[in-house]
């Protein structure tokens, strides 16, 4: 039986979403912002999957400080998406990388007292 693990549902539920709100990017011809988001939204669940597998307790730290990295930037590129005019925004993404945001931070903060 698997057991569930919320940040990995989370963060490949948030890669799916970032990918469909990049195709809509893409459409709207923002490519460049579209091709940033894209590597950083998806980066972040990758990055928390791997983590499952680490070669030890520091290395588990060390992939999550990384997905939390991608998260604050996946963050500044919906911040850049919903302050410019001419771009469409998701609200709801930006909630959601925000409690990504938070649950790794306290992943990385407990992580950190264990070592």
């Amino acid at each position: 039986m698997e057991t569930k693990n919320v940040v990995v549902d989370k963060s490949l539920d948030f890669a799916i979403r970032i990918i469909k709100f990049c195709e809509l990017l893409d459409e709207k011809r923002k490519f460049v912002v579209a091709k940033q988001l894209l590597r950083s939204g998806t980066s972040i669940g990758a990055n928390v999957f791997e983590a499952q597998h680490a070669e030890s307790r520091l290395d588990f730290v060390h992939k999550m400080k990384i997905a939390l990295k991608e998260a604050n930037e996946t963050r500044y590129w919906l911040l850049v998406c919903e302050r410019s005019e001419t771009y469409p925004a998701d609200s709801s993404l930006k909630d959601l990388v925000d409690e990504l945001i938070r649950i790794l931070s306290r992943i990385v903060i407990s992580g950190k007292k264990n070592y």
